[in-house]
C-alpha cells in the first residue's frame, strides 16, 4: 500500500482530508519550530497508546496498541504537521487527560475502560460539532487528529494489514502456464 492510498482509506474512514497530508504524501519534514521530543517519552507513548487502544482495541484482532500507534502518532506530529497543528496537538493531550479529571476525578490511564469510552464517545461528538461550525481558518480539533491518526496508524502498520485486513503478499493471480524459458531464474518466494 502506498502513501496515498493509505491517505484515502483513513479520509474515507473518517469523512473528510486527513490533516498533515501534504507533508505526508511528499514524504518531507515539516521543519517545524515547535518543540515535540515531549510526544516520545515513555509516559506520552503509554498514553497516546492507550487513548489509541480505546478508539481501537484488541478484539479477534490486534488492537492500536499492540501496533504502537503512540509512537507513530509522535513521528506524524513532528515530521508531517504544521506548527499550529503540533501545537493543538500537543495542548489536545492535556485537554483529553483534563477532561478525564473532570467528568470521573481521575486521569485517563487509571479510568475504567467504560470511562475512557464514554469520555472519548464525547471528544468525538464535540469534534464532529465543531468540524461543522469551524470557519476554514480556526484551528483543528485535536480530538479530529488524534481518531485520523490511530486510524492511519493502524491500518499502515504490520498488525493492521496483516490481522485486520485481507493480506495478500504476492499481488496477483497465480498462472500455471506462465511460458518459461529455458535458463530464467526461478521465482523467489518472500
Amino acid at each position: 500500500m502506498n502513501r496515498r492510498e493509505a491517505l484515502n482509506r483513513v479520509a474515507l474512514l473518517v469523512g473528510g482530508s486527513v490533516i498533515g497530508a501534504d507533508f505526508f504524501l511528499s514524504g518531507c519534514k515539516s521543519g517545524s519550530s515547535v518543540d515535540t521530543e515531549d510526544l516520545f517519552n515513555q509516559q506520552t507513548q503509554a498514553f497516546l497508546n492507550e487513548v489509541a487502544d480505546t478508539i481501537l482495541p484488541r478484539t479477534q484482532t490486534p488492537g492500536a496498541k499492540d501496533a504502537n500507534v503512540g509512537n507513530f502518532m509522535a513521528v506524524m506530529v513532528r515530521d508531517c504537521y504544521a506548527d499550529d497543528d503540533q501545537k493543538v496537538f500537543k495542548k489536545g493531550i492535556k485537554q483529553l487527560e483534563d477532561a478525564c479529571d473532570k467528568k470521573f476525578k481521575v486521569g485517563f490511564m487509571e479510568a475504567t475502560v467504560e470511562q475512557r469510552t464514554q469520555l472519548l464517545t464525547d471528544l468525538d461528538k464535540e469534534q464532529a460539532a465543531y468540524s461543522k461550525t469551524k470557519e476554514k481558518e480556526a484551528p483543528n480539533h485535536y480530538f479530529t487528529m488524534v481518531k485520523q491518526l490511530t486510524l492511519l496508524g493502524y491500518f499502515t502498520s504490520e498488525i493492521g494489514c496483516t490481522k485486520a485486513q485481507r493480506y495478500l503478499p504476492v499481488p496477483g493471480k497465480y498462472d500455471g502456464n506462465y511460458p518459461y524459458k529455458k535458463g530464467d531464474k526461478a521465482w523467489a518466494l518472500a
